[in-house]
């Protein structure tokens, strides 16, 4: 399905910057309540949903308010779903991740728009750069987030950054406030993940003795220890959704009421967040709510994965060798090779854990030697379901997602596709069951045709 576009994309675009040649792309709608309608893409990336802070907004009951999005890159179009509960699809197959052709036409719920490519390209900015702040790597990928990280880092901007477990978003965030006005305050992290949800409300605006059982002393919240810096609230989804109004209201009044208290006071912060999982489709579901999301959202960066930046993967690799080793030192082929040959599924993480290990355990100054009593294996399979390089966390998501997949196939198989019956046999709803087959793209047809 993909387009042919030109190799070299990098162009003068003016004295003082550079930029990116990308197709000159306008999303027309040619079926549905908004026929006829059409926006140009600009800066490389489009959303389409019902909600109004998308750059195509559809009026269209069966779609989803953050359904799908576009991204232009030098030599491709790619669609992807965002979670969308009645999904996107092209040429009458349900899609998730989509290179697409010029003159492509995507139908969403009852509606459908054709993507025209112009013959006058549009330029996208992008840093020349092959490092910023902590992170690493002159990718195209890495150059168009350091172009963002360079031009909202002097603003106050909110920020909300998402990419896989791994990416550097917590890098982002550190080298973003090193480069702002606020360098010289405190940048406090909070993993909202980590905190029990009863005392979630105090953690972030903190509480006067008395205020709970418990609370023996009078405690500040980070918002008011990030006071003159940056606060960030990493794993942002992870807010209970009762909760949400009030950080709502404290984002944009740049004021907390500590729990207990009866007056309200003004913080000085900047706030940045991240998670990792698609937060749209935590809003698309209900679990966040639209209007803090788009609060977030004011800049969104995506960090993409190392897989869509191997280019990055040496450089990275002979970094993190050099931290652990002598500052002139080159990366040995032996494990130069055995990083390229890897997919890392856990990202930069993975790879930097790898790399420290590797030079921990001699890997990069003589070939491994045999041991004489080598540890057993894992079982068979095992190996395949869980990247035992990463860390526990990290590996106990990714067994999550295999083992959702595995059973999820495996009901429908017995149901022979039927998803209520399935759904019967799971012990969950269908809608529930539904939901997990769109998000894990599991088809109840193929299913039930599949082999065991």
């Amino acid at each position: 399905m993909g387009a042919e576009f030109p190799e070299d994309p990098t162009t003068k675009v003016a004295s003082d910057r550079r930029g990116v040649a990308v197709p000159a792309v306008d999303l027309v709608v040619v079926l549905g309540p908004s026929r006829g309608k059409r926006v140009a893409v600009s800066g490389g990336a489009a959303t389409i949903g019902t909600a109004q802070a998308n750059t195509l907004v559809l009026e269209d009951p069966r779609i989803s308010r953050l359904h799908c999005e576009l991204r232009v890159r030098p030599g491709a179009l790619t669609l992807r779903d965002r979670g969308s509960t009645n999904g996107t699809f092209v040429e009458g197959l349900r899609v998730r991740d989509v290179d697409l052709a010029a003159g492509t036409i995507v139908s969403v719920g009852a509606s459908a728009f054709r993507v025209e490519v112009g013959t006058e390209p549009a330029f996208v900015p992008v840093s020349d750069r092959a490092s910023l702040g902590e992170l690493v790597g002159g990718s195209f990928e890495m150059r168009r987030v350091y172009s963002v990280i360079e031009r909202v880092a002097g603003t106050e901007a909110t920020v909300l950054l998402q990419g896989e477990t791994g990416t550097g978003k917590d890098m982002v965030a550190r080298t973003l406030h090193q480069l702002s006005r606020r360098a010289g305050g405190p940048f406090i992290p909070i993993d909202c993940g980590s905190i029990p949800a009863s005392l979630f409300e105090s953690e972030l605006f903190g509480h006067v003795r008395g205020s709970f059982s418990g609370a023996v002393s009078d405690r500040r919240g980070v918002f008011d220890e990030a006071d003159g810096g940056t606060l960030f609230l990493d794993e942002i989804g992870e807010i209970p959704m009762e909760l949400q109004p009030k950080l709502l209201r404290a984002i944009e009044t740049r004021t907390v009421r500590p729990v207990g208290h009866n007056t309200a006071h003004e913080t000085d912060i900047r706030i940045i967040a991240a998670t990792n999982r698609p937060l749209w489709k935590a809003v698309n579901d209900g679990a966040f709510r639209e209007d803090l999301y788009y609060r977030l959202a004011v800049i969104e960066l995506g960090l993409p994965p190392l897989r869509a930046r191997r280019d990055d993967i040496l450089p990275l690799a002979l970094h993190f060798f050099r931290q652990h080793g002598r500052d002139d030192a080159e990366l040995p082929p032996s494990l130069a090779a055995a990083v390229v040959a890897r997919d890392w599924p856990g990202n930069v993480r993975e790879l930097k854990n790898f790399i420290e290990r590797s030079v921990a355990l001699g890997f990069a100054d003589s070939p491994p030697r045999r041991p004489s009593a080598p540890p057993s294996p894992p079982a068979a399979g095992v190996a395949e379901l869980v990247p035992l390089d990463l860390p526990l966390k990290e590996a106990r998501q990714a067994w999550t997602v295999s083992f959702e997949s595995v059973y999820a196939a495996h009901v429908l198989r017995r149901a022979n596709g039927n998803v209520t019956r399935a759904a019967e046999y799971a012990g969950v709803s269908r809608r529930f069951l539904q939901r997990l087959l769109a998000r894990l793209g599991i088809s109840a047809s193929e299913s039930a045709d599949a082999e065991e």
